[in-house]
């Protein structure tokens, strides 16, 4: 069966007047459809640049990156991304921030309405629909962002570090409710912490060091 997610010999280095900053080298592995990966690393290993890669922002220096067997460039799969900045809109509220995924699919009728109010009470973010961004805490922006990345229409969905600055207690409510939404897609999520990946049952663990897999 074809991988959904295939990466080979992937290498990349960050340019600068001083020099070449070698970010990832000779990154291989496989993901099949509906799993769910981790990719577990110190700050400055290159999980973020991964992701970009993935996600088309950035241009490998070397290797092959295949989606369902088509080379990154020519596929046509949706691809959600959420960042590790919220990167929320400040003219609007909670609720239309959260919703954008929604009206891209011109999904904005009452009943997804409702249905995104009962999500926004799973994140605890219920009592804040009509705030602002500048109004929340770091934790909830991040789990605003969450939601919108997890609203938006995709097959493969890729998350950078989405349970970080939550409490323990958030963070273990934030990821079950996460897992469930993400059912049937094909999900990367960025983390320096193990726990996490236990905790949201990956399948696979891909470990990064100094931009290398072990």
């Amino acid at each position: 069966m074809t991988a959904k997610l295939e990466v080979s010999g992937l290498s990349y280095s960050y340019h600068s007047m001083d020099g070449e900053t070698q970010a990832l080298s000779n990154i291989s592995f496989t993901v099949d459809t509906g799993e769910f990966i981790a990719i577990v690393g110190p700050s400055g290993c290159g999980k973020s640049t991964l992701l970009s890669i993935f996600s088309g922002l950035l241009k490998p220096d070397e290797g092959e990156i295949l989606i369902d067997g088509i080379p990154l460039p020519d596929s046509k799969v949706n691809i959600g991304y959420m960042l590790q900045k919220d990167h929320l809109f400040e003219w609007r509220s909670i609720l239309s921030n959260a919703a954008l995924g929604l009206e891209i699919q011109h999904k904005m009728d009452e009943r997804h309405k409702n249905d995104l109010r009962e999500l926004m009470n799973s994140y605890g973010l219920g009592n804040f629909e009509n705030s602002r961004p500048s109004e929340l805490s770091g934790g909830m922006r991040r789990r605003v962002a969450l939601l919108r990345a997890l609203l938006a229409p995709c097959q493969i969905l890729f998350l950078d570090e989405p349970f970080k600055g939550l409490d323990d207690e958030t963070r273990r409510k934030t990821i079950a409710y996460t897992k469930e939404a993400c059912r049937g897609r094909t999900v990367l999520f960025v983390t320096h912490d193990e726990k996490e990946a236990e905790l949201m049952r990956a399948v696979k663990v891909v470990f990064l060091d100094e931009g290398q897999m072990r």
